[in-house]
């Protein structure tokens, strides 16, 4: 969800401002995204990277969910949307973390589509760490290496509660950034890419229906021949 800070500047605010932008583009780009029938949207709100941020920001940045949960979940509810954060959760500051637990646990019940958010959240960090469990189990005898396969790897990462649905079939990255920077790197191996200028605060449901009717129209061979 790039742009957030362009964004503020091209309308001369600053970039809390752009970010709290962002943030309502969230719970509107949600309910679109319900309504249309996806099983999962994980949007990449904080990387592990961005604590490198000033301070101000990075302490803006650790309120956005507070203020996100507080005013949106009986919106949620209402939607049957379940949500789901998933990160090095326990590096997060006391009231954020415990916002997002209760957003969790108030929506866990809900059957609809998983809002998925990636909360201090870092690819290499969470395949290293899934290594390091595995190699724990190997050294403890418990695995032979032999046993150590890509479903192994995929069911010690951070998306393994989603089952299924753990590889997104679509990437979309806005406001002109044409990297993955350190998202999902693993599970990205198959999905299609959708790349737009648009910062994310302008992010609307045509630009949303546009990715979408793009992801339609590809042809996904997963390496293979049809």
């Amino acid at each position: 969800m790039d742009g957030n800070g362009r964004w503020a500047k091209a309308h001369h605010r600053p970039r809390a401002f752009g970010h709290k932008a962002g943030m309502n583009n969230v719970k509107t780009i949600t309910k679109i995204a319900s309504k249309l029938g996806v099983k999962v949207l994980t949007l990449y709100a904080f990387s592990t990277e961005n604590w490198r941020r000033p301070t101000d920001e990075v302490n803006y940045l650790m309120q956005l969910p507070i203020d996100f949960f507080n005013t949106f979940i009986p919106e949620l509810m209402a939607q049957n949307v379940k949500v789901n954060v998933m990160g090095f959760l326990d590096q997060l500051p006391e009231k954020t973390l415990a916002v997002t637990k209760k957003a969790m646990a108030e929506t866990a019940n809900n059957t609809g589509m998983i809002l998925n958010f990636a909360l201090n959240y870092g690819s290499r960090a969470e395949i290293t760490s899934a290594v390091q469990s595995i190699a724990t189990d190997v050294a403890a005898g418990k695995l032979a290496t032999n046993q150590i396969t890509d479903d192994l790897i995929s069911a010690r990462l951070m998306t393994a509660s989603l089952g299924e649905f753990a590889d997104p079939d679509l990437l979309i990255r806005t406001s002109g950034e044409l990297r993955l920077s350190n998202f999902l790197l693993w599970q990205l191996a198959y999905s299609e890419f959708f790349f737009t200028d648009v910062h994310w605060p302008d992010f609307s449901e045509k630009e949303f229906d546009q990715a979408i009717d793009s992801y339609n129209h590809r042809d996904r061979r997963f390496g293979g021949l049809k």
